[in-house]
């Protein structure tokens, strides 16, 4: 019994998945705990094989407060490169948008992925749908 409770106290404490909010990212193994977008250090951030994804907190500025987050993965392709996606689920459905490579990962590319994600006035009509005949 005794190799049992020892077994459970051995195993590593989860972590909570690094966060990006107004313009810095919040890493709990970190030893400086934070590093500003568009930095040096953000990109040598990104560019580390053990930082795999973070989160994009989508801040509603109206109500003052969080009302949704982007998971953002780092996921290798095919050929051996990799490249930053973000997904965000609305009910059943899960969308993405390819981000690009590290260095494409910037604040305005952040932000404009997440506003294509979360649309703060419903969800973006697409043209064929709207257009009659245009299927």
């Amino acid at each position: 019994m005794l190799g049992n409770i020892s077994g459970f106290m051995e195993r590593k404490m989860a972590y909570r998945t690094p966060r990006v909010s107004d313009g810095v990212l919040c890493d709990e193994r970190l030893p400086g705990s934070s590093i500003p977008l568009d930095s040096a250090a953000w990109f040598a951030w990104l560019e580390a094989p053990t930082n795999g994804c973070f989160s994009y907190a989508l801040f509603n500025r109206t109500q003052g407060y969080i009302d949704a987050f982007v998971t953002v993965r780092k996921e290798t392709r095919q050929r051996g490169k990799t490249y930053w996606i973000a997904y965000h689920r609305q009910g059943q459905r899960l969308a993405k948008v390819y981000l690009g490579p590290t260095t494409a990962v910037t604040a305005a590319r952040l932000a404009a992925a997440a506003a294509r994600l979360h649309p703060r006035d419903g969800p973006v009509a697409r043209p064929s749908l709207l257009t009659p005949g245009a299927n």
